[in-house]
């Protein structure tokens, strides 16, 4: 029962101040995660071309394999919270452990998969003979260890779930500031160390994910003692698996659409030339930045509504809707208004061509002003993962690519250009955003009033 009190319970105590108190160390985690590819990025390009290319032909590979680990994460986070919240401690280690045994057999499965199938899925996607070698130079190293990509992924999930974002967010700057010293190291052979170019690029990433792997490995079984010795039944692994994929596969498939979704509005936007693509391309590097206190804050939803759901407090549960309208709706506008105001004189950083500022502040003008929807439906899908009802999610994510974004976008990149794709953008968001906040408060009144109905039976 110690190890179920190590963290600051979330059962009690105000809503907004537990869910500050987790998001803020992640903001600072994902932001340091997301200069992995920056960093790669920009010291691969002084190879030249050609390293670059082959690089950048390596990103949605890469991209599926992170949807795989991040999907699985949040099956585990949303299985182990609820079992922490109902304070059912032997269910949880079961849990854990099985999650990892079962990141484990997936690593093993991308790498085999992956070294096999290596020459023939890039040529596939479309990568010049000439630049397989190098491609091959890169995710071969990669793949040999993919255990260090995906494992530490769902182990850093079973923390978030008993409320330690704090150590998470640590690690993730930890591991990413020794991925930053490695990169140079490696690729160009200073301080004594080998010039391994392309390869040094994707041997630095693994050797600091693995750095990543072996100390989350240690926290979880040393510090919080939440791995036990795998079990061998059939039937136990069995459970645990079915808990963690009821949420894990959803998870997965409302990840890999959004990339899917990004190179289609690229195609469309590239009817308009190459200046319309490089602005566009502007705009969502900046994105990413703005958006990121809203992926820090659906990182710890799901944990915070899968402890309160798995101690039966539903008032809490709709207190934290409440609390998550509030805060997007605030800090959304807000920043429609900031990059509206500097949205311009950022994009200059990139570039000083008239035509590709013009889309790249377009875009910045428009679109940021429904953030507020696209946070709510990342906090609202990570809510229903939370609560182990992760379809309603997926349908949102599904309905706003599929049904609403896409073909408002090319209706609106039809009639009035690429004005109209960004006012498509614009009118998603803040629609779905609106669907899911009537859809996560609909499934907690329901739910409630059929644990009330069976209660007065």
């Amino acid at each position: 029962m110690a190890t179920h009190q190590s963290q600051p319970s979330l059962l009690e105590g105000a809503v907004a101040a537990h869910l500050q108190r987790l998001a803020l160390p992640m903001v600072w985690g994902i932001l340091a995660t997301m200069s992995f590819n920056v960093v790669d990025t920009y010291f691969v390009s002084q190879l030249g071309d050609g390293p670059l290319a082959a690089m950048s032909f390596t990103f949605p590979v890469v991209m599926v394999i992170n949807a795989l680990a991040i999907g699985l994460g949040a099956g585990t986070s949303s299985a182990v919270a609820r079992a922490y919240g109902a304070g059912d401690m032997p269910r949880v280690r079961r849990l854990v452990t099985d999650a990892t045994l079962l990141a484990l057999l997936l690593a093993v499965c991308v790498s085999v998969l992956g070294l096999l199938t290596l020459e023939p899925l890039f040529r596939l996607l479309g990568a010049p003979e000439k630049l397989l070698p190098l491609i091959t130079e890169y995710m071969v190293p990669w793949y040999w260890g993919a255990l260090f990509a995906v494992v530490p992924m769902v182990s850093l999930s079973a923390l978030r779930a008993i409320g330690n974002s704090a150590l998470t967010g640590r690690i993730m700057m930890a591991v990413a500031l020794f991925n930053l010293i490695l990169d140079p190291l490696l690729i160009f052979g200073l301080l004594g160390f080998p010039r391994l170019e392309l390869q040094g690029a994707a041997l630095a990433t693994v050797i600091a994910r693995g750095v990543s792997f072996f100390i989350a490995l240690y926290v979880l079984a040393r510090r919080e003692q939440l791995l036990s010795v795998p079990t061998v039944k059939w039937r136990l692994l069995k459970d645990s698996w079915s808990s963690l994929l009821r949420v894990g596969l959803p998870a997965i498939a409302t990840n890999v659409i959004i990339p899917i979704s990004g190179g289609v509005v690229v195609a469309l936007v590239a009817a308009h030339g190459a200046d319309a693509v490089a602005g566009l391309g502007i705009a969502l590097r900046i994105e990413p930045l703005a958006l990121i206190v809203f992926y820090a804050l659906s990182s710890v939803v799901g944990p915070f509504m899968g402890q309160n759901a798995g101690a039966g407090k539903r008032q809490r549960l709709d207190e934290t809707i409440a609390v998550l309208a509030r805060f997007c709706i605030l800090f959304g506008v807000a920043l429609g208004v900031l990059l509206w105001l500097v949205g311009g004189h950022i994009a200059t950083l990139f570039s000083d061509s008239p035509q590709v500022l013009a889309v790249a502040v377009a875009y910045l003008s428009l679109v940021p002003f429904s953030y507020a929807g696209y946070g709510f439906v990342m906090s609202a899908n990570a809510a229903f993962n939370g609560l182990g009802h992760p379809l309603p999610g997926t349908i949102i994510s599904f309905l706003r690519v599929l049904g609403l974004y896409l073909p408002l976008a090319w209706v609106g990149n039809y009639f009035w250009g690429i004005y109209g794709l960004f006012v498509a953008t614009l009118i998603a968001n803040l629609a779905v955003g609106a669907l899911a906040w009537w859809w996560l408060r609909r499934y907690l009144a329901t739910s409630t009033e059929r644990a009330e109905q069976l209660l007065a039976k």
